[in-house]
Order: structure tokens, then sequence, then C-alpha cells
């Protein structure tokens, strides 16, 4: 425990060195005490002292420069990030535990939770092993409409996830082009299990194809004929040569397109029918909640979905960086 808080005020005197250095020397106001302290000089000489009496305006800008992106990035952070997360967890931490235990450990609400998790793993290895194939297609082949699909890849960023769900409600449905198909083998899509899968696959798969395709882009074609000219085989080459390279893009590819998935709600809510139990995921529960003015359910199933994706996120990472340290 020592050990622990130890790194931790070592992590946060660094932090407090790096943000109050520019304030000193802009300030002009560095005694020598906080010269020691702060800026981690061993001594005061007067060469030090003249240290924030200015080396010229190129010097000075800099850190002028240094000194507003800090301001800018911690404002932005703590205005974007901390301030709302604090905010609901202070929410929350004001009423009794029994009742928001009672609200988060719900039948209901825990069924959503189960459902949202494994509907986005399953999405985001989805996207992983399809997303590859089509990078693979895009980056090393030429064909007509290339640059038409490449552009395509895009369209979920900018549509509208209600219409995209509309859309797919419209195109998989009973009466729709591809559900028509389905519909004679008693196979629905729309407001089932398969719906929420399918709509959480179209908003999550552009992440898994644009974090792969720099780096298959940047992979050097030499590496592959010198290991032909070795007499491996294009699997062994694959598997040997192009495989660990692209490893770090494609955990990145599926870390973000199960956290893109796991917060879909837009295309959700057009395409399941919502009910408890059956196709009702957790940010459709949390509408519902507010809908009905449970203010304190709401908060409470949105902190347990944040924990959830916080935890994951964590547990992906620290598999990776096991991964490569072994």
């Amino acid at each position: 425990m020592n050990t622990i808080f130890s790194t931790l005020l070592t992590k946060i005197t660094l932090f407090v060195k790096k943000f109050i250095n520019p304030i000193l020397v802009l300030t002009n106001r560095v005694g020598p005490a906080t010269k020691t302290l702060f800026l981690g000089l061993n001594s005061v000489s007067p060469k030090n002292e003249s240290f924030g009496k200015g080396k010229g305006k190129g010097q000075k800008k800099a850190i002028y420069s240094t000194f507003v992106l800090n301001i800018f990035v911690i404002f932005q952070v703590f205005f974007l990030l901390i301030l709302p997360l604090t905010v609901l967890f202070l929410g929350i931490a004001q009423t009794e535990w029994s009742e928001v235990i009672r609200k988060a450990t719900d039948p209901i609400a825990v069924s959503a939770y189960v459902l949202t998790v494994q509907m986005a793993l399953y999405a985001a290895l989805l996207n992983t092993v399809f997303g590859f194939i089509i990078t693979w297609v895009l980056t090393r082949y030429q064909f007509f409409g290339k640059k038409f699909l490449d552009a395509a890849v895009d369209l979920p960023f900018a549509l509208p996830t209600s219409v995209a769900g509309l859309t797919l409600a419209t195109v998989y449905g009973d009466q729709g082009w591809i559900g028509s198909f389905f519909s004679p083998f008693g196979l629905q899509i729309v407001f089932t299990k398969s719906g929420v899968l399918l709509a959480m696959i179209f908003v999550s798969f552009p992440f898994v194809i644009r974090t792969l395709q720099p780096v298959l882009q940047e992979i050097e074609q030499s590496l592959e004929e010198a290991a032909w000219s070795l007499g491996a085989s294009p699997w062994q080459t694959f598997r040997r040569v192009i495989l660990p390279t692209l490893w770090p893009a494609l955990f990145t590819g599926f870390t973000l397109s199960f956290s893109r998935a796991l917060g879909e709600f837009g295309s959700i809510v057009m395409i399941s029918s919502n009910l408890p139990f059956k196709d009702l995921v957790a940010s459709v529960l949390i509408y519902q909640s507010l809908e009905q003015y449970d203010y304190l359910g709401a908060s409470v199933i949105g902190s347990v979905v944040l924990l959830i994706a916080f935890t994951t996120l964590i547990l992906i990472n620290a598999f990776q960086a096991l991964k490569y340290r072994v």
C-alpha cells in the first residue's frame, strides 16, 4: 500500500511540476526555494537566477503556448468528462445504497446488461474478422468501384443512427428486400436479438477498417518478398510476418468497435421491439427510465454500464500488454 501511495504521489508531483513551470516563468516571480521545488534545480546560482527573466521572445512564446495548451486540455477534460461523471456519481451517492443496489440488480436491468455486453462482443468479433477482409481487399487489390467502397465505409460515421435503424428495419423487415427471403423459413431479423446485433455491427464496423488500413499500407512489400525467397508459404508469410505487425491495430479496432456498439441507442430503438428479457438493451432501458421520470434508475443503470465498459477496456488493454510482454 505504501508503494502505491508513493508512486501516486510521484506522478502527482511530476504533473504539478509540468503544469506549474510555465506559470512560474511567465509571472517571473520565482524564488530560490520555489525553483528548487518545482524546477528540480539542485542549486540556486546566479545563472539559474536569470532563468525566467527572458532568454528571448521565442522561448517566452513557446512557454506561453505550452501554458495555454495545458489550460485548454485541462478545462476540456474537466468540463467534458470529469465534471459530468462526477455529478452523475454524486447524485447516486446521495441516495441510500440499498435503493441503489435494488435498482442496479433489478432483473430487467441485469438482463439488459447481459444482452448489451453479449451483442456488443459478438458485433466486435464479427467486425474484426470481416473488417480485416475488407481492409485487405481495399489495400492489396485494384478493382472497379474501389474508391466508392472505400468512401462507403465511412457512411455510418455521417449517417444519423435513427436513420440507420429505419433503413435496416425497412430492408431486413418481413416485407423488406432481404427479410422477405428469410420470412418463409420462419426466420425474423427485425424486432429480435438479431436486429440488435445487426444494428451494432452497422454502426461500429468502420472502426476496425480505419484502424487497420494505415498499418497494412505501411507494411513493406520487401519483407514478404524476403520471406518468399526463404521458402515460406503464403500462409507462413502472413502468420509470421504480417499478422504480428497487425496485432496492435486489430486489438485497437476491436476495442473501439466494442465500445461503440456498447453505447448504441438510435438504431437499436428503431429495429428492436425493446421488450424486457427479449431484446431490451441498456441504452434503451435508460431512455425508458427517463420517460417514466425514474432519474435515479437511469443514473444507476448508466453508471453500471459505464463501469462494465471501463472494466472491459482495462481487461482488454491488460491482455494486450501481457501478450507483448511475454
